[in-house]
């Protein structure tokens, strides 16, 4: 008969306990966020997919050495250039432009080492997290149209 009550009296300071750290967490504030409506800033180390820099003038930081594409080992950059001439006081000069940047985000290990490799600050990691669908082909970017689009 002593269990009895002695099960009765544990059960009920375990239902005392219980109840206040539900009290206590009740008023704390909340840390749940409305998804579609707001959403999470992301950490500063966060990797999400590579995006081109821009200068001043709005054109990409990329002079189109193609480090960043040699140092990939999931081989999943590709970009093209060609070769332009223009007139530096009074005296022309050859100068890559950089006429394609695709990246295959299917294939990408987001190891860091084209960020590494760039010497010209031309490519960093973006905070967009969001990226969903059943598509493949939606995670095929061509970085050089997006950095227009976020310029216009």
């Amino acid at each position: 008969m002593s269990g009895y009550f002695s099960e009765i009296i544990s059960g009920g300071k375990s239902l005392v306990v219980g109840m206040s750290i539900t009290l206590k967490e009740f008023f704390k504030p909340k840390v749940t966020l409305q998804y579609p409506h707001q959403t999470v800033k992301m950490a500063e180390r966060f990797r999400g997919h590579i995006e081109l820099i821009e200068n001043e003038s709005g054109e990409p930081n990329c002079v189109a050495c193609g480090m960043c594409q040699r140092a990939c080992p999931s081989g999943c950059i590709s970009l093209t250039s060609k070769s332009v001439e223009i007139e530096v006081e009074g005296k022309t000069k050859k100068k890559k432009v950089l006429t394609s940047y695709d990246l295959n985000f299917t294939t990408c290990s987001l190891c860091g080492s084209c960020v590494e490799s760039c010497n010209f600050d031309a490519i960093c990691y973006s905070k967009e997290y969001n990226l969903a669908s059943t598509r493949k082909e939606d995670f095929h970017f061509d970085l050089l149209k997006r950095l227009k689009e976020r310029n216009s």
